[in-house]
């Protein structure tokens, strides 16, 4: 696996469509070392393990704050939790659009600038007194997170060749469920301080990492940086592989795709170019079901709603338990995305989170009526506390396996080389902006159709999100970053 190709011909290439070029470029002889990308992915990967301990930590963290109390006895009312929690997303929809313009900087660069802010704002969390300290750090640490993980998700892209794109994208989830894994593990002994404090170590590790790895290629090329270009290329490939014909690859896509802009005068004619539109629409529209299918619910809110639905079972087990499956399915989906494709596990996806969902809605409305009716039974009230956790589980894996992964590595797959900032930073704000509404208002929802009609709706979305797979998403499996026509790129962007 990994096999790359380096074409030693000294003629151009440039009269050869570009569906044509990569089949020669993948069938000449040539091995490159993928070692050195699977390092440099590890160590951006910190940024997401940062982001897992961050989402994983609402959950344990809002008990236990309306728990123990803030400074001087502040309770933090069910609102102001709401608040807490959501906010870190509405600082994230900021942190899309200041990532995004920054990215042309650098990717490596605005890693390395946020990382250690990032570290400052859980430091300010932990030593808060106040319901207003909490908030402010949590979208001051929302704004930051967000540029790390949209930044590392396209550094992946940049860097991989196609063999195992999709497999080291999934190493970037895999870290953030591990990272969740360990805020629901510490959260059942640390309180909200203590939590707060584990989290503000990560960031450190991702700045320590980044000392030893390149800026992309694709990043050095379009600012006019060819030797420190090719020096990257080089040390990511290793140091025996032929990277010349990969370097001429990327430096005519981008040259390609300043013609094509040329030749559509006008900024505004430009952003209504199918090559900026079309993938757009498509990542927002993953994005949004993603966020609208109650997966923020179970890092947020596990805890709460595993009160609710538990008679019997400990909720901190329910909650570590969901992190487990969840990081097992994140592994799965690395294994399988680079070889069975993007939409058959989007669609096994939806089917199944759409089936999971409805369970679990319909468990919450039959155990709602059980406990307002007069003729309760001698059973044993924890018997069924399995149904809900299943459906939780079975949620988690379908989610981790498709829908969450592959989102992700489409905004970096889909948009050209010249707009993969905007587009990246246009999905990603997108992205947090449901993730805000989704769970500032999931409280709302819950007093006016009860948590069964909540969950009812979810699965009625991921309905919704399973025909829009089937109708607007394509196949990216295989297909090159750096293609060398415009055209081309526009072709990966039509409906099927």
């Amino acid at each position: 696996m990994c096999e790359k190709t380096s074409l030693g011909v000294g003629g151009k290439m440039t009269s050869l469509n570009p569906e044509t070029r990569i089949m020669i470029m993948r069938s000449t002889d040539g091995r490159h070392n993928c070692r050195r990308q699977i390092l440099a992915a590890l160590a951006v990967s910190l940024g997401p393990f940062a982001a897992g301990l961050s989402k994983g930590y609402m959950s344990p963290a809002i008990p236990s704050m309306q728990e123990s109390r803030l400074h001087d006895g502040l309770i933090v009312t069910d609102q102001q939790a709401s608040w807490i929690a959501s906010l870190s997303l509405l600082g994230a929809l900021v942190g899309g659009i200041i990532g995004g313009l920054a990215m042309r900087l650098g990717r490596r660069r605005v890693l390395l600038a946020v990382a250690l802010p990032y570290t400052v704002a859980w430091l300010a969390t932990s030593l808060s007194t106040s319901v207003n300290m909490l908030a402010a750090t949590s979208f001051c640490a929302g704004l930051l997170v967000c540029c790390i993980t949209m930044i590392t998700q396209v550094y992946v892209t940049e860097i991989a060749v196609p063999e195992i794109r999709g497999c080291l994208s999934s190493l970037l989830k895999i870290l953030s469920q591990i990272g969740i894994l360990i805020s629901f593990s510490l959260g059942a002994y640390l309180n909200w301080s203590q939590l707060a404090l584990v989290v503000a170590s990560a960031p450190v590790l991702l700045f320590l990492a980044l000392l030893f790895v390149p800026e992309t290629p694709s990043t050095l090329l379009l600012r006019g940086k060819e030797q420190e270009a090719e020096k990257s290329l080089q040390w990511l490939r290793g140091p025996d592989a032929d990277i010349r014909q990969e370097l001429a690859t990327i430096r005519t896509n981008i040259l390609a795709s300043k013609q094509y802009n040329d030749g559509n005068t006008g900024k505004f004619k430009v952003l209504l170019s199918k090559r900026l539109t079309r993938p757009v629409l498509i990542t927002c529209g993953l994005m949004f079901f993603q966020r609208f299918t109650g997966a923020h619910l179970f890092n947020f809110y596990a805890l709460t709603m595993f009160k609710k639905t538990f008679r019997m079972m400990n909720p901190h087990g329910g909650a570590i338990a969901t992190s487990v499956v969840q990081l097992l399915a994140s592994c799965l989906s690395g294994m399988l995305i680079d070889n069975v494709g993007r939409l058959p596990l989007l669609m096994i996806s939806g089917v199944t989170m759409s089936i999971a969902l409805a369970g679990f809605g319909t468990h919450a409305y039959y155990g709602g009526v059980n406990s307002n009716s007069t003729n309760l039974t001698h059973d044993d009230p924890g018997s069924y506390d399995w149904i809900p956790l299943v459906c939780v589980l079975t949620f988690t894996i379908a989610f981790s396996l498709g829908i969450s992964p592959i989102s992700a590595l489409l905004i970096g797959e889909l948009f050209p080389l010249e707009y993969r900032s905007t587009g990246s930073a246009l999905a990603t704000s997108f992205s947090h902006l449901c993730g805000f509404v989704n769970v500032k208002t999931a409280t709302d929802f819950q007093l006016h159709i009860g948590l069964h009609g909540l969950f009812w709706m979810y699965a009625g979305i991921s309905v919704l999100c399973l025909l829009f797979v089937v109708l607007f998403v394509p196949e990216t499996k295989g297909r090159e970053i750096d293609e060398m026509d415009p055209k081309y790129v526009e072709s990966l962007c039509i409906n099927r």
